[in-house]
């Protein structure tokens, strides 16, 4: 059985945390030669590399970042076992730790996870933005509880996961005040050669709206394209150029941006959904950004009735 050596994982960590060998060492009250022994020895022993130097600092891989989560929850554990051992409250509240897709508005996830932050018991949020297929792939090892995106797993996904339909709206096109006074009449026609900022082509949105441009025979001069829906916006926030998101945030929207409405259409859906390695819900957060999204964000739009749950992949067999 191979067993991990604590006293190194202890070192690395304290490494990550202080920001650089020396001052770990002095928190650890060591030689920086020592910590900088433990620390390639425990590399040795895992057969990856954590740290890599820059200059004289050091920078943490993506596999030093995944070994460092684990740790701060491993001292994090041990830290509580001893409070409880002497009789103290910990006061530690459960984790959800959230994977975000990419392409998910910034302002839909604040109202997804509000009440899971604002609720009678402290859930302690840990947010993670990336790629679907990055984020679905680190359920299996539990490193995330969670992921929101806005398309359902990939078929393709070497592991088990179910995807849970939150809801959907309709899409909104916007602009700022005088922009869209020019373009309200006429809609959607008025969008024809107006410079207009939209998603990346590779996303599900994006392919939908491109449906829609070619049925309408409109051919918008793209401005931009964003693969950060924050970014997007923020450019959108210019006032040179239209851009689309979900009318289910409409009113936050057009409040965060200094934008108003051109026009909206039913035609573009965008459908938000959570992802997880349970096909029942039970972790607390998971069910209170749930219950959130069917019963108030998604309330005009979910569709009710329809089978929400789906199995999309199946770990391989070794």
């Amino acid at each position: 059985m191979e067993w991990l050596n604590y006293h190194h994982l202890l070192y690395f960590w304290t490494v990550v945390r202080e920001g650089s060998i020396s001052k770990a060492a002095a928190h650890l009250r060591l030689a920086q030669p020592t910590v900088s022994a433990q620390v390639r020895q425990f590399e040795h022993a895992l057969g990856e590399t954590l740290l890599e130097r820059r200059g004289r600092q050091v920078a943490v891989t993506e596999v030093g970042r995944h070994v460092f989560r684990y740790a701060d929850e491993i001292f994090g554990l041990g830290r509580e076992l001893q409070e409880t051992l002497k009789g103290r409250p910990t006061g530690r509240a459960p984790r959800l730790r959230v994977g975000v897709a990419n392409a998910v508005p910034k302002l839909i996830v604040y109202r997804l996870l509000r009440p899971v932050l604002e609720g009678e018991t402290p859930i302690h949020v840990m947010c993670h933005e990336g790629q679907p297929e990055a984020l679905v792939a680190q359920l299996a090892t539990h490193t995330l509880d969670v992921v929101i995106s806005d398309m359902p797993a990939p078929a393709n996904a070497n592991v088990k996961v179910f995807s849970h339909l939150l809801g959907e709206s309709d899409t909104s096109f916007f602009a700022t005040p005088d922009l869209a006074r020019r373009l309200k009449r006429g809609f959607p026609q008025s969008l024809h050669q107006t410079p207009m900022l939209l998603p990346m082509p590779a996303t599900e949105l994006r392919r939908t709206l491109d449906q829609w441009f070619q049925s309408l025979r409109i051919a918008p001069a793209i401005a931009g394209e964003f693969e950060d829906s924050a970014l997007l916006k923020a450019f959108g926030e210019s006032g040179r150029a239209v851009f689309p998101a979900p009318t289910a945030i409409a009113p936050e929207v057009c409040r965060h941006y200094g934008v108003t409405i051109v026009g909206e259409t039913p035609a573009v859906r965008e459908r938000y959904y959570t992802i997880s390695a349970e096909r029942r819900v039970t972790h607390p957060g998971v069910v209170a950004l749930t219950t959130t999204a069917r019963a108030d964000l998604f309330a005009a739009h979910h569709a009710g009735g329809r089978r929400a749950e789906r199995p999309r992949s199946r770990t391989k067999a070794s």
